[in-house]
């Protein structure tokens, strides 16, 4: 005997579908990278992807969806910058960013859950996460390169300042519009 599909499967269908897409895009926006000829740490989107995820599956679920992008690229899939993957690329001096977008995601959608559709606290929980990220990943980095600090921040971080405001402020505009758009086609 058939039984009838509750709004609980539904629900889950959908999530799970929604995480899948977004670590899909994650996979996709992730390999697209400059290389800059003074640091190993190239300019991505991956970052951009994980604000995106926030916006459409909240700190939860965006977070599984970066797990799983992270997961996918450790066993070798060519999912992290210029195309490459494995735990060479874990270990080596961006592997510290890597592990800082969950904090990155944590954070903003902590803040997002806190203060929904508020778009400064939205801001504000993009740029502590991007804090943290880059905290993270230059400490690694400086380790991995023998680096100080500040030498480490100067290749690290410095550079990318502009660039990842700029997808804070193009993620918080972006973001709520499609979110708002995936909720009324699930509906």
């Amino acid at each position: 005997m058939n039984q009838p599909i509750t709004a609980d499967q539904t629900n889950t269908t959908r999530q799970l579908t929604m995480i899948g897409l977004m670590t899909a895009v994650t996979c996709i926006l992730g390999p697209l990278s400059i290389p800059l000829p003074f640091s190993p740490v190239p300019i991505t989107l991956t970052n951009f992807a994980v604000f995106l995820s926030i916006y459409i599956l909240g700190m939860k679920h965006g977070t599984i969806s970066l797990l799983i992008y992270l997961a996918l690229g450790t066993i070798g899939l060519p999912v992290f910058s210029s195309f490459s993957g494995g735990l060479g690329k874990l270990a080596g001096p961006t592997g510290g960013y890597l592990f800082g977008f969950i904090f990155l995601a944590l954070i903003h959608g902590f803040f997002m859950q806190r203060f929904p559709k508020k778009t400064l606290a939205s801001v504000i929980g993009m740029s502590l996460g991007m804090t943290v990220c880059y905290l993270f990943g230059t400490i690694w980095l400086a380790v991995q390169m023998n680096l100080t600090f500040t030498a480490a921040l100067a290749i690290g971080v410095l550079p990318y300042l502009i660039g990842d405001a700029a997808k804070i402020i193009l993620a918080a505009i972006i973001g709520p519009k499609l979110a708002n758009t995936i909720q009324k086609i699930q509906k």
